[in-house]
Parts: structure tokens; C-alpha cells; sequence
């Protein structure tokens, strides 16, 4: 049963009684007339041949109300590439895949590169940020939401609860962030927010004192959600990491440039599951390891950036501060557990905790000791000054691919 609390800093819409699916899909079609709405899927090639993308193939062939599915598909050769043609083409929505390996669009990266705008690194990050460049040179639409493609309990009421508070006529909001709870198979998940994200911003307001962006931080259910719409006009000034610190990057930018009346969250999953990272204790480029220090790193350059004086000593009591928030956590965690007939296991995640404080501190030596690094992918805004043209290459490029034999 959903409560109704409006316990934090943004709104909170809650599912509160279940309208159907339908009943939302025909408001939305309806809506569409006003606010044209364009969906970003971005995606590994590897996924086209697992069981989650496929079903939800089959259900967005459904949604009546899209203008645009926007596929953003990385890791594919050509022949990959030509299959993907081919497996997104049952949909009989407008759409277009952004190839991101082919040798069109990576003219068009090299175009950026030499003017020193370009992604660096590849990822989740950089296949969103080329998807909102499309978005925002097709014109097609008012409003984009995204979601993953590894959702295995996907459900067409996930993009049309994303979408509806924005295209909505008597709803304000200009940014929606999706939650859920994360359980499956008996077990309780969402490994990295529970036990770093929410003891991590308790911890920091206990270290460096009452912040009104880790209020606003602490107001979301569920932060690292990779669900999320926003109004088209939010796209050009968007300043997004392209490391794993994505989710946490898009919230912090949408506090600075708006008014906390203007972003909400939603309840859009009664249960939601999806590929499992693994914690990659022995390797600090892979899975949870390396996502739990890209978060911390850019949770410590949000506040940098808005004042925070960090030195030695503020991150070693931030990160004594952080460990026994963490245990106790985990010690409600462990009894929500057993009240709701779930698995979770002490051990493994007191272990997980020890790894991510240690993380903790390695992202803060990165922040003293290399305090070039620039991680954010520069706005389209920036880029559209750079290069006036680089919309209509995109769209060239983007074409041609779809078009090509």
C-alpha cells in the first residue's frame, strides 16, 4: 500500500490508487497534441539479445501516444548494427538508431574533439548525452524521458508515469525523477543507495553542517533510478558526467537551474528488477566498485563547486562518519528484511560497506590531488555555439544510417 507522505524538498506523487495503464495512455494521447513526448532508449548491442529488451519491445509496440523513440546503441559493428535495424523495426512509432560505432557518427565526434567539446569516455553517459543532441536537433517533441533497457519487470505505466506531471496542462514541473523499491527474487537490492548514497548524505550533513543541496538530495527515494523525463528546454543547458555519477550529476544540475516547485518524483513501478552490477571487489574500474566512486566523487565536487572547503581531515571524519551511519543502516535494513519476508545477508553487506568507505576516500584523494579533471560533457548550448552546424550534421549522419542497406 502506498502512503502519502510529502516528506522532502520536491514533490512526491505516489500511486496512490491504480488507474489503469489505458486509462493514462488515452490522457497522454490526448496531452500529445500540446506536448509532443519523444523516448530515449539507451542500449548495448548485448542487450538485443537478452530477455528484458525484447519484451519491452513487444510493450512499447503499444504506446499510442510517442512521437519519437530515440535508440542510442552502443558496442555494435556493422553487421550488429544492421540486425538492430531489423530488431527495432516492429515498432510502429517514428524511430531512429544512433549508431554510436559507426563511422558517421564518429566523424561527428571527431568534429567536436578537435574543438575540445567532445565526450571522453564511452558509456551510459555519453550514448544519453549524443540521444538529448538528437532530441533537441529533430525538434520533434517537448518533452523526453528515458529509461534502461535491462528492466526485466518492465510495464508500459513506466513512461507514461514519467511523462504525465510534465505534459500534464495543470502540472508545473519541468523534471520528473522515477522510484521504486528494489526487491526481487527474496531479496532486498539497490545495494549502492542504500548503503552509500543515504548514509553518505546523512553523513556529510552531520560533518559539514545543514546544506540545502544535500536536503534536496535526501528528498529523493530512490537517486540512482536511470529513469527520468524532463521539458525540452532543460536539454541545452544540462551539464552531465559521463561516468557513473550520471543520475547523481543530472539531479545536481537540475538544482542549480530550478526552482525546487519545478521537479518531482513519481512512484512508477510497484516492482521493478533489472541486471544486477557486480561488486568487483578486486577491480576499481568494474561494476559497484567503480560506480561507488564515481558517486562519491561527484557528490564532493557538487559541493565544492557551491562553497564546500574539503581538506584531509574533513574526509577522514566524513568517512568515520559515513561507516557507522552505513551499520546502522543496515541494521533496519535487516529488520525491514525479516518484517517483509526477505534475504539479506549481514554479512555481505557490512563487507560491501567496508569497500565503499575505503572508495570514499579514494575519491577524495582524487579530488585533492587532481583537481584538473573535468568530468562533465559540455552543455549543448556550448557546443551549438561551437559549431551552429553540428545539429544538421547529426541529423545527417543519423539518417543516413538508418537509411543505408
Amino acid at each position: 500500500m502506498a502512503d502519502f507522505a510529502q516528506h522532502g524538498l520536491i514533490g512526491t506523487l505516489h500511486n496512490l490508487r491504480h488507474r489503469t495503464t489505458e486509462e493514462l495512455e488515452q490522457e497522454l494521447a490526448e496531452f500529445s497534441k500540446e506536448t509532443p513526448m519523444s523516448l530515449v532508449l539507451p542500449c548495448l548491442y548485448s542487450e538485443l539479445e537478452g530477455t528484458a529488451l525484447p519484451m519491452i519491445i513487444d510493450k512499447l509496440r503499444h504506446v499510442p501516444y510517442l512521437a519519437e523513440i530515440i535508440i542510442g546503441l552502443d558496442a555494435a559493428n556493422k553487421e550488429q548494427f544492421e540486425h538492430a535495424k531489423s530488431f527495432f523495426a516492429k515498432l510502429p512509432q517514428k524511430h531512429v538508431i544512433l549508431w554510436n560505432d559507426g563511422p558517421r557518427l564518429l566523424d561527428v565526434h571527431q568534429t567536436l574533439t578537435d574543438q575540445n567539446i567532445s565526450p571522453l569516455e564511452r558509456g551510459k553517459g555519453r550514448n544519453v548525452w549524443y540521444c538529448l543532441g538528437y532530441f533537441l536537433a529533430s525538434g520533434r517533441a517537448k518533452a523526453v524521458a528515458l529509461h534502461d533497457c535491462d528492466i526485466l519487470t518492465y510495464e508500459r505505466e513506466i513512461p507514461a508515469r514519467l511523462f504525465y506531471p510534465l505534459v500534464h496542462p495543470q502540472m508545473n514541473y519541468v523534471f520528473c525523477k522515477g522510484y521504486y523499491y528494489r526487491a526481487a527474487n527474496g531479496k532486498l537490492n539497490g545495494r549502492v543507495f542504500r548503503l552509500l548514497v543515504t548514509p553518505l548524505i546523512q553523513a556529510l550533513q552531520r560533518t559539514i553542517g545543514p546544506n540545502d543541496y544535500l536536503a534536496y538530495m535526501g528528498s529523493f527515494r530512490y537517486a540512482l533510478a536511470g529513469e527520468f523525463s524532463m521539458r525540452s528546454e532543460v536539454v541545452p543547458g544540462l551539464r552531465i558526467p559521463s561516468d557513473w555519477g550520471l543520475e547523481i550529476g543530472t539531479l545536481s544540475e537540475m538544482f542549480r537551474h530550478y526552482s525546487l516547485n519545478r521537479i518531482c518524483q513519481v512512484d512508477i513501478a510497484d516492482v521493478y528488477d533489472h541486471k544486477h552490477q557486480p561488486v568487483a571487489e578486486d577491480d576499481p574500474n568494474k561494476g559497484l566498485n567503480r560506480m561507488s566512486i564515481d558517486i562519491c566523487k561527484s557528490l564532493i565536487r557538487k559541493l565544492s563547486i557551491s562553497g564546500t572547503v574539503f581538506t584531509q581531515e574533513t574526509f577522514r571524519t566524513l568517512k568515520a562518519c559515513y561507516y557507522r551511519t552505513a551499520l546502522d543502516m543496515i541494521d533496519h535494513y535487516h529488520s525491514d528484511a525479516l518484517l517483509s519476508g526477505l534475504t539479506l545477508d549481514r554479512h555481505r553487506e557490512e563487507a560491501t560497506v567496508e569497500l565503499f568507505a575505503q572508495n570514499l576516500l579514494k575519491a577524495a584523494d582524487a579530488f585533492l590531488t587532481r583537481p584538473e579533471e573535468t568530468p562533465f560533457m559540455p552543455s549543448w548550448s556550448r557546443v551549438l555555439s561551437a559549431i551552429p552546424d553540428i545539429s544538421d550534421q547529426l541529423l545527417s549522419a543519423v539518417a543516413e544510417d538508418n537509411q543505408s542497406g
